[in-house]
């Protein structure tokens, strides 16, 4: 185990540290007029007046009100901004249900080469032959992950991808002239679930969850009937549960004509060892900016490609790739069949953010189907040695497991014992896991868990981070013994202290005022 140092609260916690002082001045403030980062050299040529070149009404009554820095305070005021966020360059990561593990470099140099980076995304197929390929195999690759024939990489992110699902599920209904109008999604369900639902114009039908943290199948059963379209699923679910009744699940759904759909958000736990289509899924969204390589945060870019079975096919976005074989001994080719009568139509602009598909293909093709195994495995094992490492220190009487089975690639804490036995809320100690060097994992979802706390350490972090991070839990709740204040003022050493919140999300400042 590596030893970090024990954080401590500063004496006066209303004192700011210089480091918030700095983050408190923005780049308006440092400006003075005049100053300069560089100059533009004379152009040498005759210069058209302007209301040649931009039409009256499109041109400015007076300058942009752009600070007046030296080129050393702009490279400062971007380095203090990129300090400001906490990302996995700086340490671990545990977000549960998020998946955010390292991302290998080689696959942001692949992406950056000029044939893929440069490509138009209106370039003509027969000049983007390559691209094309590279996403045929994709769709391959994850055709054959998730266990369904047909894939199309249009949605743009999971909750892209699940609106597409459930658009390819009224599609197929109606097609039969099947009117339906419900849709099953469990309450381990990801949050953006139900909103899929309602935005696609369905009414949403909760299933309970039963005493091992599965699907409750008789409360299943008494809700499926011939109005129910689709059935959502995440199997490990957001409990980081693999659910053994899951054939039985979609068999029922299934016999009351429903078509059933895979959240894959947390393929991540079972890449080799189980595939959706084999439960018995007819679609399957898979995050590539989770499990195959994209970084993930920030607002984008990502994909969340869609895998279906035969019944569904005929539905999804079109165009489609499709590879015609070269006569002669001549490479195939590949082209964007737009004649889709039965489509949903297009999801998007152009066929998907190329550059994860770059990534994406990379991250595959470099581990292989083996090594697609040993990432799952891997996350598995860590998961489950974290839990044991914490279990075996205090977090085990003041934040026991939430549902005592074995879980996947994460696993859901309840802090409800230490907020009742210490007075410190899960809130409390997230936010104290900053000062000790650790993003903070997922809090208070899912919602069925009281204080919830939900853990994924991922593939990527190695046996001492784990250590630490079990270490760092410990220390905390010893502080919490001791002093609980201590976590209640919590966070002492980032750029801002402890935000209200509640106002933040009903009055947030999302501008900075010009005036200086």
């Amino acid at each position: 185990m590596t030893t970090r140092p024990t954080p401590s609260p500063p004496t006066n916690a209303d004192t700011p540290t210089a480091q918030q002082r700095e983050a408190a001045t923005t780049i308006f403030e440092r400006s003075v007029e005049g100053r300069r980062a560089g100059t533009v050299p004379p152009a040498g040529v005759p210069e058209p007046p302007l209301a040649e070149l931009i039409p009256a009404e499109l041109l400015r009554a007076e300058g942009p009100a752009l600070p007046e820095v030296s080129e050393p305070e702009i490279v400062r005021h971007y380095n203090r901004l990129s300090r400001r966020n906490f990302d996995l360059d700086t340490g671990p990561y545990p977000l549960g249900s998020c998946t955010m593990k390292h991302n290998p470099r080689l696959n942001e140099k692949v992406a950056a080469l000029p044939g893929h980076a440069r490509l138009h995304p209106a370039q003509d197929p027969k000049r983007a032959q390559g691209a094309l390929e590279l996403m045929w195999r994709l769709e391959r690759a994850l055709s054959e992950i998730c266990g369904l024939p047909h894939v199309s990489l249009q949605p743009s992110a999971g909750s892209h991808g699940e609106l597409a699902g459930l658009l390819l599920t009224r599609a197929y209904h109606a097609d039969r002239g099947d009117e339906r109008t419900k849709v099953l999604t469990p309450d381990t369900a990801h949050g953006t679930n139900p909103a899929t639902v309602t935005m696609a114009g369905y009414e949403v039908v909760k299933v309970a969850t039963d005493e091992r943290g599965g699907v409750d199948v008789d409360d299943l059963r008494s809700k499926t009937d011939e109005s129910v379209a689709c059935l959502m699923l995440t199997n490990p679910n957001t409990l980081g549960l693999f659910d053994p009744n899951v054939a039985e699940i979609t068999s029922t759904v299934r016999a009351a004509g429903g078509t059933l759909y895979y959240d894959g958000a947390n393929l991540q736990a079972i890449m080799g060892y189980s595939r959706p289509g084999d439960m018995g899924f007819d679609i399957v969204h898979v995050n590539l900016h989770k499990s195959f390589s994209q970084p993930h945060g920030g607002g984008g870019p990502g994909a969340g490609p869609i895998a279906v079975s035969e019944r569904i096919a005929p539905f999804l976005p079109r165009p489609r790739i499709v590879r015609a074989e070269g006569s002669n001994g001549a490479r195939p080719r590949f082209e964007l069949d737009h004649d889709q009568p039965k489509s949903i139509g297009r999801l998007r602009g152009f066929q998907g953010n190329f550059g994860v598909f770059v990534r994406s293909y990379a991250y595959i093709a470099s581990l292989g189907g083996d090594g697609l195994r040993d990432a799952s495995e891997t996350a598995v094992l860590n998961s489950n040695y974290l839990l044991a490492r914490m279990r075996s220190g205090r977090a085990g009487e003041r934040l026991p497991l939430a549902f005592d089975r074995r879980p996947l690639h994460e696993f859901v804490l309840s802090g409800a014992p230490a907020k009742r036995e210490l007075g410190v809320r899960t809130l409390d100690i997230a936010k104290r896991l900053l000062d000790y060097g650790f993003h903070p994992p997922t809090i208070y979802f899912p919602l069925l868990v009281d204080e919830a706390l939900m853990v994924e350490p991922t593939e990527t972090e190695t046996r001492e981070s784990l250590d630490d991070l079990a270490a760092a839990f410990d220390e905390i709740l010893a502080e919490a013994e001791r002093d609980p204040q201590i976590l209640r003022d919590a966070p002492y050493t980032t750029p801002v202290r402890r935000l209200d919140e509640a106002a933040a999300s009903r009055r947030p400042v999302i501008r900075q005022p010009l005036d200086r």
